[in-house]
């Protein structure tokens, strides 16, 4: 009696073949991280030049910045929808507690701080420049949270 020769895999080439493409499906799922980090951190800057943007036009009507007071509403005029930080949190004005990865303002309803604002948020990629920081001075990358509107408006 002669045999016939199977044909296919068998279970343990299968499992092997599963094991090798979940290892590499781990591997590059780790890989992807920082390149997740580092979309997020470019949506981050983008999104804190559009909030200029918008307070440059409300200054071209109103010949002042937005008060940090109506935010984030009346920003919604000039910039719909707010943009909302892609770690999930929204524009508020924070404290020294504030949270991570928010978009933050500091207050400009002092006398004569109508003609400046400022924003930042904390980056998740850049251990030495943490924090990025868009104002009426222009956009830049500090090693320190600004603690008020002159400090947002000027370079590391």
């Amino acid at each position: 009696m002669v045999r016939q020769k199977k044909e296919g895999f068998t279970l343990i080439e299968l499992l092997v073949v599963i094991a090798i493409i979940g290892i590499l499906a781990g591997m590059v799922l780790v890989s992807m991280g920082g390149a997740r980090a580092k979309a997020r951190d470019a949506r981050r800057m983008a999104d804190m030049r559009q909030m200029v943007s918008a307070q440059e036009m409300y200054y071209g009507d109103a010949d002042q910045y937005l008060s940090s007071a109506t935010l984030p509403t009346a920003i919604g005029t000039y910039l719909n929808p707010v943009p909302a930080d892609p770690g999930g949190g929204t524009l508020v004005a924070c404290t020294q507690a504030a949270p991570a990865f928010v978009y933050c303002t500091i207050d400009n309803t002092g006398a004569g701080d109508e003609q400046k604002f400022c924003y930042y948020t904390r980056l998740e990629q850049n251990a030495s420049l943490p924090y990025f920081t868009a104002s009426h001075g222009g956009n830049f990358k500090k090693a320190a949270k600004p603690t008020d509107i002159d400090d947002c408006a000027t370079g590391s």
